[in-house]
């Protein structure tokens, strides 16, 4: 099982993902991505849906029409881990190639 993140140690790892929004109780982050259309919407989420299930940690997520908006949280642990830290990462990198695609 991952281990739950340091509070500590959060302020570093954040400064890392400027665009992510620590929810008031630290035990998950959040992003929304606006995209021109649908299609783009869920062009990104197939390319995440995919990047995760290879990480084997999973979004939550809500889309409508051209918005996405990805929660991340470790279940297991109860609130931050590593392994949400690295998926936000990813997900930054897939919109950056996505957005320099369209």
């Amino acid at each position: 099982m991952p281990a739950k993140l340091n509070p500590a140690d959060l302020p570093t790892q954040l400064a890392k993902l400027p665009d992510w929004r620590l929810n008031e109780t630290q035990d998950s982050l959040s992003r929304s991505f606006r995209f021109t259309d649908f299609a783009g919407a869920f062009t990104f989420m197939t390319r995440v849906a995919l990047m995760a299930e290879r990480m084997n940690h999973h979004p939550d997520w809500r889309n409508v029409y051209n918005r996405v908006d990805i929660t991340l949280t470790t279940h297991d642990c109860g609130g931050l881990s590593d392994h949400d830290i690295r998926l936000a990462r990813a997900i930054d990198s897939v919109f950056a190639s996505h957005s320099q695609a369209f």
